[in-house]
């Protein structure tokens, strides 16, 4: 078997794990996060200054974001059920030593604190649970596509062929989700008639980045016969288009039905999708081909994974764009974001009721075809996510009020109270001060250019397999090209964010 066919196979034939494990796993993201927060506030408390070393500030974030998540899906996966409580319980540690250790002067009882905490007014121009939220899933995405080459990757973390629940299956859904959620009709604060088609025919100007791409990796991918599991997409189509043409109807059905009834329109898109799945021959059709035996003789037979599935991240997408413009409400206070907070896990809840009706009663979850069940699962582990990044960025709130002056890159920022020109318990933290602590944050320069981030992770990959046999590689040497991987790709980040340079100009 030559090497292409031998790494094709590696990837193939998977069945993905369960929903327990992949929700445990993604705790452990906003885990790193509050860590890091944490030790900043620590800092902070014995220096009396923040951080502001940009080598240090880097090689924290790289070592307290990053390398646990490359460690926790490769040799740390057998115990994958023990990292969240460890981390927790360091997070624990710190939080416990910065409380003991506050200046005697601001030292105040426990109750007033969590009293002020609930009558915190919060900015509300930003909302930093969504960068991160983005950020992270073009972090996680960006260690997948090439950890899963190395042995040390579980295989029931890479995507399953037909039916499963891989972590990577999740990522392409997360994708979209996180997309949605600033896409600009939700941005938007006017959206009249005319503004619609306006906007329509922006976003037929803005997608030609993704064309470009997706072709791109199509003549590269096909010129040096690089390896690639056909049953993904298809023989031509690749995730570049699927995210083009995904937001480019969505884009349409936005300017024709409005905007917040968006959520009807993924409920139908889905069930009506799902319909024709059960009750047509569309699904053999999509699993075993034209003739049945898995046939690839024309464009839609070669390409009906990647074609057919448009329907289902549409639907994804749709929904995710109710998520978007319901996160964009009013909510400038502390008491407004927890029930928002509760708000969101209940309706994950609901999901997860609704994920195991449908697995039961019209399909098992399928990323190949991206149906019902395929749906709903992925919105409810988003808002999942999600929820967990509001809940750690109210909590690094409540620990800087412990130590006034206290500032954590990439959360909110605490603001006067509406309407009143007295200052409240705690004062706002000036915005050049900020500004310049954003400026030193590994978050914030993803965030700056995401696109080229995840475009550099995937030639990268493909480089690193081009000129290494993964497959075959031991346990250290596959760490060391992971880590060296993602902190490159890191550090050229940083350095553009640090020149204050972005690579748009679509």
């Amino acid at each position: 078997m030559s090497q292409k066919h031998l790494k094709e196979a590696f990837i193939s034939n998977l069945n993905g794990t369960s929903l327990l494990e992949i929700s445990l796993g993604l705790s452990l993201a906003p885990l790193c996060l509050l860590c890091r927060g944490l030790l900043l506030i620590l800092y902070y408390l014995h220096y009396g200054k923040p951080l502001s070393s940009r080598k240090y500030s880097l090689l924290l974030d790289f070592l307290v974001l990053v390398s646990p998540l490359v460690f926790s899906c490769t040799v740390l996966s057998p115990i994958i059920f023990f990292m969240p409580s460890i981390i927790a319980a360091f997070c624990a540690g710190i939080f416990s030593k910065i409380y003991s250790q506050r200046k005697h002067e601001t030292r105040v009882p426990f109750r007033q604190i969590v009293q002020e905490f609930q009558k915190t007014y919060l900015d509300p121009e930003y909302i930093p649970a969504i960068t991160v939220f983005r950020v992270y899933v073009n972090v996680l995405t960006s260690i997948s596509i090439l950890a899963v080459d190395f042995p040390q990757y579980p295989r029931r973390y890479a995507k399953a062929e037909t039916y499963g629940t891989g972590v990577m299956d999740l990522g392409v859904g997360a994708y979209i989700f996180g997309n949605a959620l600033v896409c600009p009709e939700v941005r938007q604060k006017s959206y009249v008639m005319q503004s619609k088609f306006s906007s329509l025919a922006r976003q037929f100007f803005s997608i030609w980045p993704l064309i470009f791409l997706g072709v791109g990796r199509l003549l590269s991918i096909k010129s040096i016969e690089y390896h690639e599991h056909t049953s993904e997409y298809g023989v031509h189509w690749n995730f570049f288009f699927t995210l083009a043409f995904v937001r480019l109807a969505a884009s349409l059905l936005l300017a024709i039905f409005p905007k917040n009834k968006s959520w009807v329109i993924a409920i139908n898109l889905a069930v009506l999708y799902q319909l024709i799945l059960n009750t047509t021959s569309l699904k053999m059709f999509i699993l075993h081909g034209s003739n049945g035996r898995d046939s690839r003789v024309g464009f839609l037979n070669a390409n009906r994974e990647g074609l057919l599935s448009l329907f289902g991240y549409l639907a994804i997408y749709m929904a995710s764009v109710q998520v978007g413009l319901c996160l964009l409400k009013c909510r400038n206070s502390v008491k407004g974001w927890i029930e928002a907070a509760r708000f969101l896990l209940l309706t994950a809840l609901v999901l997860f009721l609704f994920l195991h009706v449908s697995q039961a009663h019209a399909d098992l979850v399928s990323r190949r075809m991206a149906n019902l069940s395929y749906c709903i699962w992925v919105l409810a582990h988003c808002l999942t996510f999600f929820t967990w990044f509001v809940v750690t960025d109210l909590m690094l709130v409540f620990t800087k009020l412990l130590v006034k002056g206290s500032s954590v890159p990439c959360c909110w920022n605490v603001v006067k109270p509406p309407n009143t020109g007295t200052k409240h318990g705690t004062e706002a933290v000036p915005t050049g001060k900020e500004g310049k602590l954003a400026r030193i944050c590994l978050i914030s320069a993803i965030n700056k250019n995401q696109l080229l981030f995840f475009l550099l992770a995937n030639v990268m990959t493909g480089t690193v397999n081009i000129l290494i046999d993964t497959i075959h590689s031991k346990t250290a040497f596959t760490l060391c090209i992971l880590h060296l991987y993602m902190f490159f790709n890191c550090l050229i980040m940083y350095i553009l964010h640090a020149k204050n340079i972005v690579l748009k100009f679509w």
